[in-house]
């Protein structure tokens, strides 16, 4: 018995944890990577531990829509208000016998000693109940959903398939069901090192591997060979083309993938960015890679200019991030369309903050990992009216591997989750290359 109570222990305070962060997002609208850095507790636990708040969490907020609806259809009282420690503490346990296999007395009865800690004693029968009857009824209630559609807020859905037409925003929703692949950005030789790392080489130039284990163990980590950096993330520098020699300005730039890249490419690389914070991280960074020349500013990028005229902008600005929703699941319900709108505002002063950044003939690629137009063709179309001195460089397929899916008629690169579908998909993300002519 002895023996037993530290795993007893450990188990309950992993389950405390993840009832803390699961709260702080759905409840205080907190992102989950910020819980997770500001939990104590979470620091505490073992390193498999942690790795279970994790995928616990992760699994939670992934199949949010689906778990809500089993919890729903198990009431005995239709329709029943539950408070909301009592709801995130059904959703923890759901999660855990509809999509983790865990067996079902450790899944309740953790769930029992939850609400006891939270002082919830009333909705302990309520609580084993519930899940009681998900362990022996679950499955069959997930035959009958649709899980793409119920794990998807409608604003995301109907905003989607307006864009995007139906089948492509149905491929989109069901990739976001798993969790997404490791991709790597590697200074050196695409394949060799593919073959070292155990990967493929995806027709983009990024490495792909299964996620899972410690990334700083993997070959070249260490000898600053690669970063990890999403395949879509990783196009919008390679489109500035040769910049040995040229001057180069990355706003909003940490954590510092496309910093890395555009200084491994040979450019003189300005890295701005609101967060000193951030900032030492990116630093930390580029000291690891090998490329610690890059000059590091702190700054807001809609007030900031350089001393001088640039040949490069690379603009990645704050959004929604509702294209990257497969890595971050907790996006989808954070994120609004007052939120969009917000930001739309904020993108359109940086934008043209960073058109007075360059010289003639230079080069600008604004990003977004976004799937809200609003975020990416919508911003472009207003700055070429408002700025004549632009004009836009399409992007061909020979610089997307090949992928003409990516590209969009007017020449911009607009990835989605389902594109690369059998192979774990892709983040969204729009860009586009513009050129100052005069």
């Amino acid at each position: 018995m002895t023996e037993q109570t530290p795993a007893i222990d450990a188990a309950l305070a992993a389950r405390v944890a993840a009832l803390d962060l699961v709260s702080a997002v759905l409840s205080r609208r907190v992102p989950f990577d910020d819980a997770w850095e500001g939990h104590r507790g979470v620091r505490l636990l073992e390193p498999r531990d942690r790795a279970f708040v994790r995928l616990l969490c992760a699994t939670t907020l992934r199949r949010l829509g689906q778990i809500d609806a089993c919890i729903a259809a198990s009431l005995t009282k239709p329709g029943q208000q539950l408070k909301a420690v009592v709801q995130d503490i059904l959703r923890l346990g759901a999660a855990q016998l509809l999509f983790l296999n865990t067996p079902a007395h450790a899944a309740v009865d953790t769930a029992v000693e939850l609400a006891i800690i939270r002082k919830q004693h009333p909705y302990k029968g309520l609580i084993n109940a519930i899940l009681r009857r998900l362990a022996r009824e679950g499955q069959t209630l997930l035959a009958a959903q649709d899980a793409g559609r119920l794990n998807t807020p409608d604003w995301l859905w109907l905003s989607w398939r307006k864009h995007y037409g139906t089948g492509p925003t149905r491929a989109m929703v069901e990739t976001h069901l798993g969790e997404a692949p490791l991709d790597i950005t590697v200074k050196g030789d695409g394949a060799a090192w593919a073959e070292k790392l155990g990967g493929v080489l995806l027709p983009t130039g990024s490495i792909r591997r299964p996620s899972g284990g410690q990334v700083t163990e993997l070959p070249g980590f260490e000898d600053g060979v690669w970063w990890v950096q999403d395949a879509a993330a990783a196009i919008p520098a390679r489109l500035f083309g040769n910049l040995k020699g040229r001057t180069a300005v990355d706003l909003c730039a940490a954590p510092g993938g496309k910093t890395a890249q555009l200084a491994a490419a040979g450019a003189s690389v300005t890295a701005v960015d609101r967060s000193d914070k951030r900032l030492v991280r990116l630093t930390e960074n580029m000291q690891r890679l090998g490329l610690d020349k890059v000059t590091t500013i702190v700054a807001d990028a809609t007030e900031w200019r350089p001393d001088a005229p640039v040949d490069a902008v690379l603009l990645d600005a704050p959004c929604s991030a509702t294209g990257t929703i497969r890595r971050h699941p907790d996006v989808a319900r954070l994120k609004d369309e007052e939120d969009v709108e917000k930001l739309g505002r904020i993108q359109s002063r940086m934008l043209y903050r960073a058109v007075d950044m360059l010289k003639p003939g230079g080069t600008l690629v604004y990003c977004t990992c976004s799937l809200q137009p609003e975020e990416g063709e919508v911003q472009v179309t207003n700055l070429l009216y408002r700025r004549p001195e632009m004009e836009v460089v399409p992007v061909t397929a020979d610089e997307v591997g090949g992928m003409a899916e990516l590209l969009t008629p007017e020449g911009f690169v607009r990835c989605h989750p389902g594109h690369l579908a059998d192979q774990g998909g892709m983040d969204g993300f729009f860009a586009a290359r513009l050129r100052r002519v005069r």
